[in-house]
């Protein structure tokens, strides 16, 4: 433990040229004094670390001092700079955090430079809507990460009951993260974000010992999207409206242009609920079935006869 900060106060100092005692313990997560004992054992094993008094002085490295990573080419740095510049998933996100700080600092200066121009999955998109993320719980997420990586079984506190599975994997997708389990040899999966609790037991987990986990995924994608009272509709949308349709809807089964330049589509969703609720929010004109515009109809009845009485100001 006390090797990786120590490693990770070179970097920062790499990094950000001088830094103060505090500034350390900030970014360490530490106490000030841990910093200076920190500070004086990577004096005492040789690395080249010098204190500046002043208002704005702090701690640095001698210049030249640098690690090295050799193997890469431009774009494969790039790339693994681009990717790191995601949040981590699968509550891996300070230790993914620590690797890039360590990966920039071995990279050439014009690599980092490149890799400040391109930026993926920011937090909001041009109509300021913010991207869906999860609020999980670091030691949750570590308990079920644990229990899948060591092949042991899990207990679960899921929708307010306890439960014991057999963890196959972890899946993230669109900013959710999933659990793949089986539960007396039946299929189940469960939504990290609803888990209330979880605790690894000593008991390996009656799974095999490999899995392509991306071919599970997709069947069970598959029996989820076909089954319950799942309903097909096709509708007439707005271009600027696709992605909020593609968030919402389980499957798009066809595409193409319509009348006044809007999209014709073929969609399902999970019920008739579901697919009133959306596009009514999505403003889209529903074409078939002919109950899902009856229902569509009477709703904006109802909201134009709202709006049609005076107010009632007593």
């Amino acid at each position: 433990m006390r090797a990786d900060r120590l490693v990770s106060l070179v970097l920062l100092l790499r990094r950000y040229d001088r830094l103060s005692a505090p500034a350390l313990a900030r970014e360490l997560e530490v106490s000030t004094r841990t910093v200076l004992r920190d500070i004086e054992a990577l004096s005492a094993a040789g690395v080249p670390v010098y204190a500046e008094r002043g208002r704005h002085g702090g701690f640095a490295l001698m210049p030249g001092f640098r690690t090295e990573l050799t193997g890469l080419n431009h774009d494969e740095a790039l790339a693994l700079m681009i990717a790191g510049a995601r949040h981590g998933a699968f509550g891996l996100g300070p230790a993914l955090a620590s690797a890039m700080l360590k990966v920039a600092d071995a990279l050439p200066e014009t690599t980092r430079a490149a890799a400040e121009r391109l930026l993926i999955e920011p937090e909001t998109d041009l109509l300021a809507r913010r991207r869906a993320t999860e609020d999980l719980a670091g030691p949750l997420v570590a308990e079920i990460r644990n229990a899948v990586l060591t092949g042991r079984k899990l207990r679960l506190k899921y929708a307010a009951s306890w439960r014991t599975v057999d963890p196959i994997g972890l899946v993230t997708v669109r900013g959710q993260t999933y659990l793949l389990a089986t539960k007396e040899g039946a299929d189940r999966t469960y939504r990290l974000s609803r888990v209330q609790a979880a605790e690894q037991l000593d008991e390996p987990a009656d799974r095999p010992d490999h899995v392509d986990l991306d071919a599970v995924w997709r069947d069970r994608s598959t029996r989820f999207r076909t089954g319950g009272d799942q309903i097909t509709v096709e509708l007439l949308l707005e271009p600027a409206r696709h992605e909020e349709l593609l968030a919402t809807a389980l499957t798009v089964l066809a595409e193409e242009a319509g009348p006044g330049g809007r999209l014709r589509l073929t969609v399902t969703f999970q019920d008739a609920r579901h697919a009133e609720w959306a596009l009514w929010q999505l403003d889209a004109e529903a074409l078939t079935p002919q109950s899902l515009r009856t229902a569509l109809h009477d709703r904006a009845t109802a909201i134009a006869a709202r709006y049609e009485r005076p107010i009632d100001r007593r």
